[in-house]
């Protein structure tokens, strides 16, 4: 397993800040704010990173391509979300960091034409810096901000680009298998 990105004291700070529109609210309200965003805009891929929020879109006949989880809520272990996919894939991603297996399975399912279920050995959250760089323009990335709401990123060059610039601040380890 391969780290290619290590998250520094620095940039742990930063990424604390929602790096797309985070809408505040109760679980109704997000949730209805995010099916409105949808039907306006047509987003040709959802990406749901994060437990809660994969499940809340879930149930709410929102149906994903691609959901990261780790059956974790606030580093609390969970039941398993279930949620309505056709392939199901495991990778290890130890927390604050980046592997290449979790890249590599990111890639693959977003070119892949069915749901998947991505299911993380470790954490997720940094996942959502890898899906915003491989998603397709005008995709909607969805991630949950604790005690707040969710957050949507819209996928665009200029987000591609910042994302790409946080990943450049990540130090890159290389590990031999």
């Amino acid at each position: 397993m391969g780290i290619l990105y290590t998250l520094t004291p620095e940039l742990r700070i930063k990424l604390k800040k929602p790096i797309g529109m985070l809408i505040r609210g109760s679980y109704t309200e997000t949730m209805k704010k995010l099916s409105d965003m949808i039907k306006e805009e047509k987003p040709p891929t959802i990406i749901s990173v994060g437990d809660t929020v994969s499940k809340n879109i879930t149930e709410n006949h929102v149906l994903p391509q691609l959901a990261i989880v780790d059956n974790k809520v606030m580093r609390r272990n969970i039941q398993p979300i279930p949620t309505t996919t056709e392939k199901t894939i495991h990778v290890k991603n130890p927390p604050g960091t980046i592997t290449e297996e979790a890249v590599t399975a990111i890639q693959d399912a977003l070119k892949s034409s069915c749901h998947v279920k991505i299911i993380v050995d470790g954490e997720e959250d940094l996942l959502t810096l890898i899906t915003v760089l491989y998603a397709p323009q005008n995709s909607f990335v969805v991630y949950g901000q604790p005690y707040e709401g969710i957050v949507i990123v819209k996928v665009t060059p200029e987000k591609k680009a910042e994302v790409s610039e946080i990943l450049k601040t990540m130090e890159t380890v290389r590990k031999t298998k």
